[in-house]
């Protein structure tokens, strides 16, 4: 891909904001620059005394990236700035645009034009809040918002198709026909990645198997399969809080998930998956289990979720990965049907689960009309699937015809945050 320049050699930013992470790069490459956690540790600063002794008040202190967060500090909150994939708090994601700018690009945001992702049911007043903050704080010279969907179709060589995108908080399918998005064909479901997590994490506390994070660990020994961990905890380790533990154990739990669990290509029956091959995983503590039909279960609720317990009597009302294509093609005019089932463009980190795409394939083949050709698209690439909306951000941003889409600081100045509804459709 070619650069999208900006006067003589300044390239476009492109800002994906994902529910698990923050994505950020120069239009043209293939890979975004940066890539850190979208969650953020918030560290509460108490009033102290200066050397007059009168009290000072400081500002809570954000810790932000992968390695800042691993590491246990006492008092820290972790948090997230988006809520069902919208912007919440704006502190903080502020905070973030600073880190992505001093930590990656390394230049004055008032040289880059930028291109920015929003999920496809953004609300005009995030939309525009988004705008005034990045010209106003940041004082950039042109802006451009995109739904991430549509980028995931330029992504994948096309320009219509119905993308099936399962991340860390929802799964969503969303169609886009000719570039734009169909509003009242989005249907969203709870069960995704942290679904997952979830239901892991349920699965080893019935089991006993403790959880903890690596910084735990100070001394651990090789034990045989089955056998209790012997291991030593570190000691002085700062009194963590409940949010940045359960983040700490998240991390453990992505590890396991993406290790151990497989999709069955077939609807799960224990009697059977008791004879296929299992998987062996050696948790922090030196724990050692070999995992069968176990690892299965869990995500089939993915595509079967009559398996999810939500009350007394079982069952759930939730859609399952296959329900979640077919009700939005279905909730779209006759006429561009053809194009949505020729076009199921699958993204999104939980679809990386060894066999997510194969079930899905056979699952959502079962539900197409015989008249509809069904074509599924995935790239067999983790990181092409896992970036789809900053790969077609990229491309777009790259674009010689780019300059003419985005808005202007002098088009903002005179039209005002409003201009984003016009020009941002």
């Amino acid at each position: 891909m070619s650069g999208g320049v900006f006067g003589d050699d300044i390239f476009s930013l492109v800002f994906d904001i994902g529910s698990n992470s923050f994505r950020v790069g120069y239009a043209g490459e293939d890979q975004p620059r940066g890539d850190f956690p979208t969650s953020v540790g918030v560290l509460d600063l108490k009033e102290t005394r200066n050397e007059e002794g009168n009290f000072v008040t400081k500002q809570d202190k954000y810790v932000i990236d992968v390695v800042n967060l691993n590491v246990p500090r006492e008092g820290m909150e972790v948090t997230s700035c988006l809520k069902e994939g919208m912007v919440e708090d704006w502190e903080i994601f502020e905070k973030q645009i600073e880190y992505a700018y001093g930590r990656f690009i390394e230049t004055p945001s008032e040289y880059h034009p930028v291109l920015m992702t929003e999920s496809a049911w953004n609300v005009r007043s995030k939309r525009e809040k988004l705008l005034e903050l990045m010209m106003e704080k940041f004082n950039i010279p042109a802006f451009f918002l995109v739904k991430n969907a549509t980028l995931s179709v330029y992504a994948n060589g096309r320009t219509s198709g119905l993308v099936l995108d399962s991340g860390a908080t929802l799964t969503s399918a969303v169609p886009v026909y000719d570039g734009m998005v169909i509003q009242h064909g989005i249907v969203k479901s709870p069960l995704a990645g942290d679904f997952i997590l979830m239901e892991c994490k349920k699965l080893l506390d019935e089991m006993g198997i403790e959880i903890v994070p690596p910084f735990y660990v100070a001394h651990k020994e090789q034990v045989p399969e089955g056998q209790p961990p012997i291991w030593k905890k570190r000691e002085n380790i700062p009194e963590m809080t409940k949010s940045h533990f359960n983040y700490s154990i998240k991390d453990v739990l992505k590890d396991f998930a993406a290790q151990t669990l497989q999709v069955s290509d077939s609807p799960y029956d224990e009697s059977v998956f008791e004879n296929m091959p299992t998987h062996p995983y050696e948790f922090h503590t030196g724990y050692n289990y070999v995992f069968n039909h176990e690892r299965f279960k869990i995500p089939e609720a993915l595509f079967d979720p009559s398996l999810i317990k939500v009350d007394a009597h079982g069952g759930s009302s939730m859609l399952s990965m296959s329900h979640i294509v077919s009700t939005s093609v279905g909730f779209c005019d006759i006429d561009i049907k053809p194009s949505l089932y020729n076009n199921v463009i699958v993204v999104g980190g939980n679809t990386l689960l060894n066999g997510f795409v194969e079930r899905l394939t056979r699952d959502l083949s079962a539900k197409t009309p015989s008249s509809m050709k069904l074509k599924i698209v995935s790239s067999p690439v983790a990181s092409e699937r896992k970036y789809s909306s900053w790969i077609g951000g990229s491309i777009l941003g790259s674009l010689s015809s780019f300059p003419q889409m985005w808005i202007s600081k002098q088009e903002y100045e005179e039209a005002g945050k409003i201009i984003v509804e016009k020009k941002c459709v």
